[in-house]
């Protein structure tokens, strides 16, 4: 990974932003910034230094993960050590003019920003940077999309052991604790969130998360899941069908579907994430479901399962190569049934390509 040219690039944003230096709170920020993947820390970037803090529990972690940045191990808490840090150094300096130091507020806690305004001097003042971390993220290099790629592709073998284990009568979280079994045993350092089975009526529910429910003789069975593999995740959801699909059932599917090509197809550099948004609901609601599409087509995957671009209606983010989305609406109607599919993409030069490889026929589990 590229840490020094993302931290040469980061002060360059800074300074763009008057911003004489930036506190690193967030723990993905600071993996993609410095390669520290702990528990613990913080990074504090100016125009001339970068030091990551930590505590004596990751002091062999931190010398030997972190990349392009002095290591600083201290018995007071991250925060505090960093403040007093820059504290020191301004005062090294003989700095006159008052400082402007950015942290990430949405990360910090109230409690969090206090400890850090005790400790540093009168003359710096605290400001609530955008994301500008988050903003960087956005588009993966080369490196980051080979390892999304293998996430994806571990992720969808996943499928085939939800299809060997569902039938009636066997409960969601059975199926669930066989998908996540088969994930560590394939290497997946972890879920990248809590598992989604959702049967019958369930599968109405989004996030209907995996419970003590039997899975029904007839109905949609939702399957939502994702791991994360050498630290990048992956998401992916395909719907299947218990017992003989119904005429009603096979319409449903297949609007969906073509609802979720349409999105994709609508990938490209350029294109805003509303207007991707926007080729999945005109289908739905040509075909009188878009009521039923209850949220946003898709959301930015990489460190985090949820990144910012968020594709949704309003949206104004304009897509560009190297970023990497999922496709997913969806249609989930009260105390009847849900139906959803899900894709990863990563747009491309001209257009996108699709990361998951798994089928989106309809499947019928007798």
């Amino acid at each position: 990974m590229d840490y020094r040219g993302r931290l040469q690039r980061l002060r360059q944003v800074l300074r763009q932003h008057r911003l004489d230096a930036l506190l690193i709170t967030h723990l993905p920020n600071l993996r993609y910034l410095c390669g520290f993947t702990g528990s613990a820390g913080a990074l504090l970037v100016s125009d001339n230094a970068a030091v990551f803090v930590s505590d004596g529990r990751y002091k062999a972690q931190a010398r030997a993960e972190v990349q392009s940045a002095r290591v600083l191990i201290s018995p007071k808490s991250p925060l505090v050590a960093a403040a007093e840090w820059l504290k020191a150094k301004r005062k090294k300096g003989r700095h006159s003019r008052p400082g402007k130091l950015g942290i990430e507020a949405e990360h910090l806690t109230v409690a969090g920003r206090r400890r850090i305004a005790e400790v540093l001097p009168s003359g710096v003042r605290l400001k609530a940077a955008p994301p500008l971390v988050e903003q960087a993220r956005m588009a993966k290099d080369a490196e980051e999309i080979e390892r999304i790629r293998a996430a994806v592709l571990l992720g969808a073998r996943l499928f085939d052991r939800a299809l060997q284990t569902i039938r009636p009568g066997v409960k969601e979280a059975e199926v669930a604790a066989e998908i996540e079994y088969a994930a560590r045993r394939a290497g997946a350092e972890q879920m990248s969130f809590e598992t989604i089975i959702a049967a019958g009526e369930r599968s109405a529910l989004p996030h209907g998360r995996a419970s003590e429910a039997p899975i029904p003789a007839q109905g949609f069975v939702v399957c939502d899941f994702g791991v994360i593999l050498a630290g990048y995740c992956s998401d992916m959801t395909r719907t299947l069908y218990v017992g003989r699909p119904t005429d009603e059932a096979r319409n449903v599917y297949e609007t969906v579907r073509e609802a979720q090509q349409a999105a994709v197809s609508a990938v490209r550099p350029g294109v805003s994430v509303g207007e991707v948004d926007r080729a999945a609901r005109k289908l739905l609601q040509k075909n009188k479901l878009g009521r039923y599409f209850t949220h946003s087509t898709g959301h930015g995957v990489g460190l985090e399962i949820h990144e910012i671009p968020r594709v949704a209606a309003g949206q104004t983010e304009i897509l560009r190569p190297g970023m990497v989305i999922t496709i997913e609406p969806g249609v989930y109607i009260p105390g009847k049934w849900g139906v959803r599919i899900e894709d990863m993409v990563v747009v491309t030069e001209r257009g996108c390509e699709v990361l998951t490889p798994t089928g989106k026929e309809l499947i019928a589990i007798a």
